[in-house]
């Protein structure tokens, strides 16, 4: 089977890419990834928490979840699994419904293996560059994004 290949150029404009390197093995980085007690311990920006109702990791399961930031404000947030490839990648679609933030983008998210570490990288692709202009400036998307990364690195230490 032939590698997919994407063509970046056409997206660069209208993505947002954030990487790290994780200090875990890629089959613990996936579980922590895929398994909603721990992604309780982790997702989302730095003082936000998590609540998850359903995480149905599965071509075609929903992910539906809160997202509570720190000053009370609730976000709700669906995501749609579109491609799982245990334990290298995973491809969702967040958005959609009426009762959801106004924010709609497909991300996959990839996991190397690095001798024992752990390469994570989510791309985020929207609709148009406005759209993911407007969810940098709003959201905070990057530094959220980062800060997301942070706290799965911390928690993949503890992790048992």
């Amino acid at each position: 089977m032939a590698a997919k290949t994407v063509d970046t150029e056409a997206t660069a404009d209208r993505e947002i890419v954030i990487a790290r390197i994780v200090d875990a093995p890629r089959e613990r980085v996936w579980q922590a990834w895929t398994d909603q007690k721990h992604v309780a311990q982790w997702w989302g920006p730095r003082g936000f928490t998590t609540t998850t109702y359903k995480m149905d990791v599965r071509p075609g399961g929903v992910w539906r979840f809160v997202m509570h930031k720190p000053d009370g404000r609730d976000y709700q947030n669906k995501i749609t699994y579109l491609e799982i490839v245990r334990p290298e990648r995973l491809v969702y679609a967040h958005g959609d419904d009426d009762d959801l933030e106004p924010v709609s983008f497909r991300t996959t998210v990839t996991f190397v293996n690095l001798a024992g570490k752990t390469e994570v990288t989510m791309r985020a692709v929207f609709p148009t560059p406005a759209e993911r202009d407007r969810v940098v400036k709003e959201y905070g998307a990057i530094e959220g994004g980062k800060q997301t990364l942070e706290r799965l690195a911390e928690h993949l230490v503890t992790m048992g």
